[in-house]
């Protein structure tokens, strides 16, 4: 089971948010810190949720085409 943590970047939908998971990855030639950030849509569960919280989203069945997580919890 998958958990990850991200920010919330887009609450326009319903039921669902927009989450952004930011890592970095390093350059396969140049050896280089690179910046790689993914979104992902996740289910809210009817939590009160606002743009910019970091939260806690583990791995779920498809709950629709492009939704495969679930927000847990809220971090600070």
């Amino acid at each position: 089971m998958k958990t990850l943590n991200g920010k919330i970047v887009s609450l326009k939908m319903n039921k669902t948010a927009v989450v952004e998971i930011t890592r970095y990855k390093r350059h396969p030639l140049y050896k280089k810190l690179l910046k790689v950030n993914t979104k992902f849509k996740a289910d809210t569960q009817g939590k009160e949720l606002t743009i910019g919280q970091k939260v806690k989203m583990v791995e779920t069945r498809p709950l629709s085409k492009n939704k495969n997580f679930k927000i847990t919890e809220v971090l600070k």
